[in-house]
This record gives structure tokens, sequence and C-alpha cells, in this order.
């Protein structure tokens, strides 16, 4: 079972956490890491870029001299590729970087890029993270006493107060978040990671309720579905606009009632 020290207002050692062992004991999965971390970084992207093509680029318009009898190779325009100012071939144009990345994906690679910061020792956790002044330099140092340096660090907290924002938007090795926007490039890219005991916990909820939450309502509504009745492919329905008719039965035709007729007055008529 996973475990973390709680450090206290000082540095000192007040106690461990343990953390349960299918959330933060999960399997470090580089290449899932790796997939995070990319789809994340060009999620980042604004994809504005953009070239002109020959047709985009104004001038050009008229034949730069006539086709044959100058001595000098045919052209069409001054703006063809080849020319100085001309459109430039197969540049970049303005599209949409965002990479698709299954839920539960995004959830596992969370939870190991946690539990690879627990392996690595580069996790620590507090009771909660204190300035009474809110002041830059008060909260810097209460970091160094926790052993945080001027590194790359994390700070998650259970609620980012305007405090502890003001705190910390002066220092540029410190990034502030709240357990439900973390990020995986954010735990990888940090050498240390501070989480307050109550964040750590809110995460760890989230990470495992959940997964279950969404099986249950996957689950209700496949039982809520109503069963097709069984298709029975020898019984065949008649449709209702058409009566089924005998093959034995036939029907008069306008000849034959015509000769019935002829034959009757026929029949009447002899004496």
């Amino acid at each position: 079972m996973p475990s973390v020290e709680i450090l206290g207002a000082k540095g000192q050692a007040a106690g461990r956490l343990e953390l349960k062992p299918d959330v933060f004991g999960v399997e470090i999965r580089v290449p899932l890491l790796h997939q995070a971390v990319t789809r994340e970084l060009n999620d980042r992207r604004a994809g504005t870029h953009d070239t002109k093509g020959r047709s985009e680029v104004s001038g050009g318009g008229r034949k730069p001299w006539r086709q044959k009898g100058t001595g000098r190779a045919r052209q069409g325009s001054i703006r063809a590729p080849q020319w100085k100012g001309g459109g430039k071939v197969f540049g970049p144009t303005p599209r949409s970087y965002e990479q698709q990345m299954p839920r539960e994906m995004r959830r596992q690679a969370l939870r190991a890029a946690v539990a690879a910061k627990i392996v690595a020792g580069e996790l620590s956790v507090m009771d909660a993270m204190t300035v009474a002044d809110g002041k830059t330099k008060a909260l810097v140092g209460r970091l160094a006493e926790l052993g945080v340096t001027a590194a790359p660090t994390l700070l998650v907290v259970e609620t980012l107060g305007e405090n502890v924002a003001r705190e910390a938007r002066n220092v540029p090795w410190l990034t502030v978040e709240t357990p439900t926007h973390v990020s995986v490039y954010q735990l990888l890219r940090a050498r240390r990671a501070v989480f307050e005991r109550g964040a750590l916990l809110a995460l760890e909820a989230v990470l495992s309720s959940e997964g279950g939450s969404t099986a249950t309502m996957k689950m209700e509504g496949a039982e809520a579905a109503p069963s097709k009745p069984p298709h029975s492919r020898g019984a065949r329905q008649p449709s209702p606009s058409k009566p089924p008719r005998s093959r034995g039965a036939r029907q008069p035709s306008a000849g034959n009632a015509r000769a019935r007729r002829a034959a009757a007055d026929q029949a009447g008529a002899a004496p």
C-alpha cells in the first residue's frame, strides 16, 4: 500500500498518510504518460499559423515577358513559388492540433503520474499552506522549511484563495493548482510536488469514485433499455393493405363473362 510522509509546519515528520493501492499504486506506463503529455501540449497550440499561396499573394496578374523569343525561361507570373516574394508551396494553414484521448486513459495517466512522484520520493504532504501576512517572501520561506529549493515546483492546494494566488504569482518556478485542475504535464515537469493533505485526499476520491459511478450508470442504462422481441425468419406476417390471395381461386375475366351472357340469351330465345 503506498504511503507518504506528512510534514509539519517546520518540516518535521508528523506521521504518514496511507493511500489506496488501486489509485496511486498502479503500474507506471511510460507510453501512456507520453501520450497524455503530448495531447496536453498539442491542445495548448493555437494553430493560427498561415502562409499565402501563389493565388493569395497580391500582384503577378500579367505575364512578365512573352513566351518565346527572349532567350529566357518561360514565366507566367512573378508570384510563382520560384520567385522572390512569390507564394509558398505546401505551407502551414490554420488547423486544430486537438487530440482525442479516452476518459479512462486520462484518469489512468493521472494516477500513474502521482504514483511516479511517490516512488521517486518527490511528493510531499503537509496539513495546510497558510501564510499569515500574504507575502511572497513568507511563502518562499515556508517552502524552504519543507526542503523545496528554487526548482520547478507544483503546489496543489485544496482551495485556491486570494492570498495564496497573490503570494505565488511572483515566484517564477512555482505553479499553484487545485486537485480538479492538476494535469499530468504539470506533475511530470515539476521537480517537487507539494500537496495539502485535503487536496491529495480529494484527488484520490475523484480518481477512485468517478469510475465506479460511471460504470453504475452504464449498467443502469443497459437494464433500462427495452429488449427487442425475437425475430422469426420463418413466420411472415401478411400486409394489412393487401389481403392474402388463394392460389386456387381464379377471378373471372371480362371475356368469359360476355360469353356466358351470350349463351344464356341463346338458350332463352330457343323454342
